[in-house]
């Protein structure tokens, strides 16, 4: 007698598990569908609204597109469905390469900008804008024709330059100045017996001789311009 109430009891247990098993299920399926029902409820208003924008759309666009023309689309778009993802993939390779370049290209970025200061610092930049100022001044304070003739005579004077500046010519005009800026501070005699004193000294007498010289050559030249004008 006792086995079978065991046994019963047993059975009563299992039957229970199984009521209370279908009963949650039961519970779940009617929560879901009610979930639906909801979701339903909330997306039949939106679904609505797109449908109305979406034939709004086409009536505007009714003109310039025929139906023949979105299936011809639609066909294409199926037809590369692989250079599609082809190319989604390049972008996947570009993103990762650009992730992969990140720090790299942050790096350069600080160190242009590092060297940017620095060149800001030591003056470049001001002494470009000064260069653009004097350029501006250039630019403007000459003609056309100016330009032209200097296009003309630019290799005459390079030369001139050239040869302005080599070092001894340099040496020379520096000494001079720097002589000629002490001597103004000196007291001169110029009365004829104290011009006649420094005539004795031969330097002066060979800066004369010098001047001299020069004086002619320039007059012969002066005269060679006249004679061919």
């Amino acid at each position: 007698m006792e086995p079978t109430l065991v046994e019963l009891n047993q059975k009563i247990d299992a039957l229970t598990a199984q009521v209370a098993y279908l009963t949650e299920q039961a519970q779940i399926a009617e929560r879901q569908r009610a979930d639906r029902a909801e979701l339903m409820r909330d997306l039949t208003p939106i679904a609505n609204q797109a449908f109305h924008l979406t034939i709004e759309q086409l009536e505007e666009i009714q003109e310039y597109v025929d139906l023949s023309d979105l299936l011809r689309l639609l066909k294409r778009i199926l037809r590369n469905g692989r250079n599609f993802e082809k190319m989604l993939d390049q972008l996947e390779s570009l993103l990762d390469l650009l992730d992969t370049m990140g720090p790299l290209t942050d790096e350069a970025f600080a160190k242009a900008m590092s060297t940017l200061a620095d060149l800001e610092h030591k003056g470049y930049f001001a002494f470009a804008r000064g260069g653009m100022r004097i350029l501006d001044n250039v630019v403007t304070s000459f003609t056309e024709d100016d330009v032209n003739r200097l296009g003309d005579n630019i290799v005459l004077i390079l030369n001139t330059v050239k040869e302005m500046t080599q070092p001894e010519i340099m040496t020379f005009v520096r000494n001079t100045l720097l002589i000629a800026e002490r001597e103004v501070e000196k007291p001169v005699d110029s009365s004829l017996l104290g011009l006649l004193r420094q005539m004795r000294d031969p330097a002066v007498r060979r800066g004369l001789a010098l001047t001299m010289r020069v004086l002619h050559v320039i007059g012969a030249q002066a005269s060679e311009k006249a004679l061919s004008n």
